[in-house]
């Protein structure tokens, strides 16, 4: 068994600062802000007009020993010192023969083809499988490219470029794909590779990255990968079954616990940039055309605390109903079968999955976060968030569609300034 590994060591500089400003007079010059937090505070908002913005999330990696993690984490700003685990692409399903597949039909059922509002003004991030730039339907927009896994900027998959495609894709011969069409400015976190393979450590970074460059909503469409890790444990570095499983397991709970100390220290900055809405994929490991009550429940980190969690609707004749492979227990549910949208290389393609709804509410958020804007509550994405989930719909949905499956309901678009 190996005895180095490779750790992410997330660091909170204010927690450092802080005890150093115990009992510190509160400088004027400062703004009310004691003089060591300010001495230390990054750059202003909007090029140097309003308040400071006190330092973010620093993420460290390192290959260490379980000794020197456990070192690492008495240093006094150190928040977490986990392993990295391998994350996955949450992969696309096949879509039922009756899948409509010939237009967007999701756009429809969101409201998005009703909605004043376009995402103008909006900065979104995709973190997946990348984006190919080139493709008509993110023709004039400015995309901030980032790539986390050694295979360069661009897109072996396409899942990366089918979601970006529904978030803020303009249209493709005359066919409309974008839920949010009129964003022009994105980061695309490139954390997945062609095989739809990452680790944790990509994904915290490129968090972190969006984190700075003051995106207002971020898609992922991926998950923690716990039977990926067991195997890599057994297979590459000779642990026994049981241990490889303790081991893995432990990554699990503490990957959660990074995830979620880094989404707190991002959401502390809110009061500074608004804030940001994270959306995730619930997940695609439901069987419910072997048995109704083949569920399983949404996966890492769409259920982790601040994200909101996708389910994936689909089209019947009695009206919209869970697809059958979607997670259960989801925040929200969006169209997610027979989805037409960029496809890597040219032209459109049709997909299905978790993976293809988190799209729709990661479009739905930006016209929301535009809405916002306009009105008369704080344009922040606790509002977002809470308009958003508070306007699904039920109208529909087929009956019987249970709440643990669609969540709040349908995303809805907003039709007019938030009130």
């Amino acid at each position: 068994m190996g005895d180095h590994s490779r750790y992410v060591i997330l660091r909170d500089k204010n927690a450092a600062l802080r005890k150093r400003a115990t009992g510190e007079v509160l400088s004027e010059a400062a703004g009310g802000m004691p003089r060591v937090l300010a001495e230390a505070a990054g750059p202003q908002l909007g090029g140097g007009v309003g308040p400071l913005l006190p330092p973010g999330p620093e993420l460290d990696s390192a290959d260490l020993t379980a000794n020197e993690a456990k070192d690492a984490l008495r240093q006094n700003d150190v928040v977490g010192v986990v392993r990295a685990i391998p994350i996955a692409l949450i992969a696309p399903r096949d879509m039922p023969a009756d899948a409509a597949a010939t237009d967007t039909w999701g756009i429809k059922v969101v409201r998005a083809d009703v909605s004043p509002f376009t995402g103008a003004g909006v900065k979104v991030a995709v973190l997946d499988t990348g984006i190919d730039a080139s493709h008509p339907a993110f023709a004039g927009m400015t995309l901030t490219q980032q790539d986390y896994t050694g295979e360069g900027n661009g897109d072996g998959n396409g899942h990366g470029t089918h979601c970006a495609g529904t978030i803020f894709g303009r249209d493709v011969d005359g066919q409309r794909i974008g839920v949010a069409r009129g964003v022009t400015d994105a980061f695309i976190g490139k954390v997945l590779n062609s095989r739809g393979s990452g680790t944790s450590e990509m994904m915290f970074s490129a968090l972190k990255r969006a984190s700075e460059e003051r995106v207002q909503v971020i898609s992922m469409s991926l998950g923690f990968d716990f039977p990926g890790l067991v195997k890599y444990l057994v297979e590459q570095e000779d642990y026994p079954p049981d241990l490889a499983t303790s081991v893995a397991l432990e990554g699990f709970r503490t990957n959660l616990a990074m995830f979620n100390a880094l989404m707190n220290m991002i959401r502390q900055q809110a009061v500074f940039d608004g804030g940001t809405v994270i959306v995730a994929a619930s997940g695609n490991e439901s069987r419910r055309e072997i048995h109704p009550n083949y569920e399983v429940g949404a996966s890492v980190p769409a259920v982790a605390e601040g994200c909101i969690a996708v389910g994936a609707l689909q089209q019947g004749p009695a009206g919209l109903t869970i697809a059958d492979f979607s997670n259960t227990n989801p925040d929200i549910a969006a169209p997610g079968v027979g989805v037409l949208s960029a496809r890597a290389g040219g032209g459109l393609a049709a997909l299905s999955g978790t993976s293809m709804a988190c799209p729709h509410v990661a479009g739905v958020a930006a016209l929301w976060w535009e809405a916002a804007r306009g009105g008369v509550l704080p344009a922040n994405a606790s509002t977002v968030t809470l308009r958003m989930l508070a306007s699904a719909a039920l109208s529909g949905l087929a009956p019987g569609v249970q709440v643990a499956d669609r969540g709040q309901g349908l995303a809805q678009a907003p039709v007019a300034p938030i009130s």
